[in-house]
């Protein structure tokens, strides 16, 4: 890794599942100027536990304060900054209905996606994929004139 200010960066946090854990963690970024870029929490299974995963961009030595920072917040378990992460995003996206379904069918097949929803007026799609190729779909998605799109963020786990 470089130690590039705006390197993209994922960070993986296992906290206890209580009221303003969230609060306190995206507190520490904000109170030190760093930005979220992507934030996702959900409990896991069976466990009091819940899994925070947060996409923000800084260097080697901003990436060291910040982890050495959520260690020190009480009810944090874990935390994992590390490059072999298996990453993932959603996406939807509401197109009008138009003569082209099958054609946006195809494009979300390329992008492990589908459609998953069709009125009268409209059709949603979603695709599931790495956050690079998301980007990527939603930039090919633009020639069908989409009237909403509704991004995740980025969900992670350890190699």
């Amino acid at each position: 890794m470089t130690d590039n200010i705006n390197e993209r960066r994922v960070i993986s946090v296992v906290v206890m599942n209580e009221s303003s854990v969230l609060a306190r963690v995206t507190a520490l970024f904000a109170g030190r100027g760093y930005n979220i870029e992507s934030l996702t929490v959900a409990p896991i299974p069976n466990s009091d536990m819940s899994h925070i995963t947060i996409e923000t961009k800084g260097n080697a030595r901003v990436m060291e304060q910040i982890t050495k920072q959520l260690h020190k917040l009480i009810p944090v378990y874990k935390v994992i900054e590390h490059e072999e992460m298996v990453e993932k995003e959603m996406v939807l996206i509401k197109f009008p209905i138009a003569e082209n379904l099958s054609d946006i069918s195809a494009l979300c097949g390329a992008y492990n996606g589908g459609i998953v929803n069709v009125g009268k007026e409209m059709v949603i799609a979603q695709v599931a994929d790495e956050p690079k190729r998301i980007k990527h779909f939603i930039e090919a998605a633009q020639r069908y004139n989409p009237c909403e799109i509704v991004r995740s963020g980025v969900v992670a786990i350890e190699r």
